[in-house]
C-alpha cells in the first residue's frame, strides 16, 4: 500500500539548462561596457608634448630591372653591368640608406639577380 507522503513518479533528472537567464545577463554586462569604455578613455588626462612640423623629404626610389634578355636597367634606362655597379657605388656613397627595389623577369637565371646582389 501506497503513502500520501509517497510519489508514484520520479523526477527525471534536468537535462538542458536554460540559457535564456544567462543571455539576458551577457547583453546587460555588453550594454555596460559599451557605455563605459569611452569614459575610460578620455578619463585620462595628458599633457602631451606639441613638435613643429619638421620638413619631409620625398625620397626617390631606384628601381633595378633585369628583363628576359638579360638587360639591365635602372629606372627604366638601359644599362650595362659594368655601368650599373659604378652607379650603385655612387648612390651608396650619396645615400647609404637609399631603397634601391630589385625586379627580375621569372625566366632570368638567379646568377645575374646575384650579380646585381653583390654589387
Amino acid at each position: 500500500m501506497q503513502t500520501q507522503f509517497e510519489r508514484e513518479e520520479l523526477q527525471a533528472p534536468l537535462s538542458e539548462i536554460n540559457m535564456t537567464p544567462l543571455v539576458d545577463v551577457m547583453l546587460v554586462l555588453l550594454v555596460i561596457f559599451l557605455v563605459t569604455a569611452p569614459v575610460i578613455n578620455s578619463a585620462i588626462n595628458l599633457n602631451l608634448p606639441q613638435e613643429a612640423a619638421s620638413e619631409i623629404t620625398e625620397e626617390k626610389i631606384v628601381a633595378i630591372s633585369i628583363n628576359k634578355d638579360g638587360q639591365y636597367f635602372i629606372n627604366d634606362r638601359a644599362i650595362s653591368f659594368d655601368e650599373l655597379s659604378n652607379e650603385l657605388s655612387a648612390i651608396a656613397k650619396n645615400n647609404p640608406k637609399q631603397h634601391i627595389h630589385l625586379r627580375a623577369d621569372a625566366d632570368v637565371a638567379y646568377s645575374k639577380v646575384s650579380h646585381v646582389l653583390a654589387a
